[in-house]
């Protein structure tokens, strides 16, 4: 089994005639997923060619999803355009929307999280990698050729460490493998995928990576203690950050105690969690979990 991204999922790209948009559907593509069609309403009606695959560019998210069935849109668009972009894929009532764009305005951030709640589809990101169910599909950035399926399941606020971690684990695989994004509002939380995990009956153990800055990872531990029975083990990026500064893309603050490594550390081994000083001694500490 996997979560939100299975081998049936059919993905069209905003943004695909743009060099990112082209390079990573190339890569998308490479690795198994279903691309359908990609969108630019400037572009509509013409083709865009992949090692022999050609894939149709549309006006418009809903006539990508009218013309191939598509479920899953991918916005590799630029950022002063990825709220429209957002509230263009939410419009068309696609079921999942993966943002991979960085550098959006916390502002329209907010703005498209707000206009999407009570709607029926999920947002991934902004600024994430996006997420890969290994041999099934691959929506976003994430290398494909660093793990195998298998039977651990990763949240990750942070991109390369989603990638290391794939790879310390990579002789046991994943179920699936999503990182959330580090901006202060993103759309699918921590939470919202260890619920997903403990749903599947085919993860076995999750693996959840945080930073520094925000509460995101006590309300994760509060959740976990009272909803997850399936072993979790984590890791914290920022154990050594000065007070008062901010840090990196995740724009984590970190003020006293509050949004430290150390207190989501301790909040999260109150819950059981198993938490790693390093992402290769996390790697270690899901291994004896597994007895692997």
């Amino acid at each position: 089994m996997s979560i939100f991204l299975t081998e049936n999922s059919k993905v069209i790209v905003q943004g695909i005639t743009g060099s990112e948009g082209r390079k990573h559907t190339q890569r998308m593509l490479a690795s198994g997923t279903a691309v359908v069609g990609g969108v630019n309403p400037s572009k509509a009606g013409q083709t865009v060619d992949f090692d022999g695959t050609s894939v149709p560019v549309f006006g418009s998210v809903a006539e990508a999803m009218k013309e191939t069935g598509a479920d899953v849109t991918v916005v590799f668009v630029p950022p002063k355009f990825a709220k429209g972009a957002v509230v263009e894929a939410v419009d068309a009532g696609i079921g999942l929307c993966v943002v991979i764009t960085e550098g959006i305005p916390v502002h329209d951030s907010t703005e498209f999280w707000a206009y999407a709640q009570g709607k029926s589809t999920r947002i991934i990101g902004p600024n994430c990698p996006g997420l890969i169910s290994p041999g099934r599909s691959n929506a976003g950035i994430i290398p494909a050729n660093i793990t195998q399926a298998g039977k651990i399941g990763l949240v990750s606020k942070s991109g390369t460490l989603t990638y290391q971690m794939m790879y310390e684990l990579r002789d046991i695989g994943f179920s699936t493998a999503i990182g959330i994004g580090g901006d202060p509002v993103i759309g699918t939380t921590h939470i919202d995928a260890l619920q997903a995990f403990q749903d599947d009956p085919e993860t076995e153990a999750i693996v959840m990576i945080g930073e520094i800055g925000g509460d995101a990872e006590e309300r994760a531990a509060e959740f976990i203690k009272a909803n997850v029975t399936k072993p979790v083990v984590g890791y914290v990026a920022g154990f050594t950050a000065p007070e008062g500064k901010t840090m990196g893309h995740a724009g984590a603050i970190v003020s006293g105690s509050a949004g430290t490594a150390q207190a989501k550390k301790e909040a999260l081994e109150a819950a059981g969690v198993k938490v790693g000083k390093t992402p290769s001694e996390t790697a270690r500490l899901m291994r004896e979990l597994l007895g692997a």
